[in-house]
């Protein structure tokens, strides 16, 4: 990515609003995670569509749209909402990301192109030309294209830090790709990328037709690999449980569609004073 990429224009956006404005992106983080006393799933999926909101209420020149589960075997790409720069006409996917402190999946590689690539050398890949070759070969094309948006949570602490990975990078550093026998239960080697310091940068997993979906792909590790990321909430952000939500989901199921209308009003000019206060237009 560069300083001209759509998704990199939209991060550094979001984290110059974030950074003037702490509180707003602290209620919604402490909405989203607040859905974990519901379920433990829950909350991944309502991410995408408060990160959605977020974006369309606080970001004025950028529009999002929740793309929705229903439409997965039809997307060419991993993409959970797209966004459109209302200023550029840009239109980007982003596909987010709700995971505990630790490894991370970047991208399913849903093609199953980049491991089977790997398999092909054999053994280690060692040097910067060796490995510029890995990355230029058609299996590695969609590596600088993954936007994903990370909400990386520590539940105990109840905290959130937002990370974004910088594949290019992660790309320029790699001087050595190991392959390593997969640990921790896995049966299947993975591939790790390290950096001229043997500091790890990511790891491609086992994947195939066969594979799942949560053990093949792109992955990282957030404490391992920290120096690849840029923090999009610099550094760790407090949230807090919103009881009052949980009670307004749950009295919401059991009422009328009249009373969710009346609600939302509400709500709707609740976000008005929070514009108002944050002088946002």
């Amino acid at each position: 990515m560069n300083q001209t990429d759509p998704y990199k224009d939209f991060t550094m956006r979001l984290k110059l609003l974030v950074q003037k404005h702490p509180d707003l992106i602290a209620t919604t983080l402490s909405n989203i995670f607040t859905m974990r006393l519901i379920g433990n799933k829950t909350h991944g999926d309502l991410a995408e569509i408060a990160i959605a909101e977020f974006i369309n209420q606080y970001m004025y020149d950028f529009r999002s749209i929740h793309v929705g589960k229903d439409l997965y075997r039809a997307k060419s790409k991993e993409e959970d909402i797209k966004i459109v720069n209302e200023i550029t006409k840009n239109e980007f996917p982003v596909s987010l990301k709700a995971y505990g402190d630790g490894p991370l999946q970047l991208s399913t590689d849903k093609n199953f192109k980049m491991f089977p690539r790997l398999e092909q050398e054999n053994g280690d890949i060692v040097g910067r030309e060796n490995v510029h070759r890995i990355f230029s070969d058609n299996a590695f094309s969609d590596f600088r294209n993954i936007n994903v948006l990370p909400l990386i949570y520590d539940e105990k602490s109840q905290r959130c830090n937002i990370l974004v990975f910088d594949y290019r990078r992660a790309e320029a550093e790699t001087v050595r790709i190991s392959r390593e026998e997969g640990g921790r239960g896995r049966i299947h080697p993975v591939y790790r990328f390290y950096n001229a310091n043997d500091a790890y940068v990511c790891e491609v997993r086992y994947g195939d037709a066969t594979a799942n979906a949560l053990q093949r792909g792109l992955w990282t590790h957030t404490k391992n690999g920290l120096d690849y990321f840029d923090s999009i909430t610099a550094g760790w952000i407090d949230y807090s449980h919103n009881l009052v939500l949980v009670k307004l989901f749950s009295h919401a199921l059991v009422s009328s569609e009249s009373g969710h209308c009346e609600a939302f009003e509400k709500i709707k000019e609740d976000i008005i004073r929070l514009k108002r206060f944050a002088n946002i237009r």
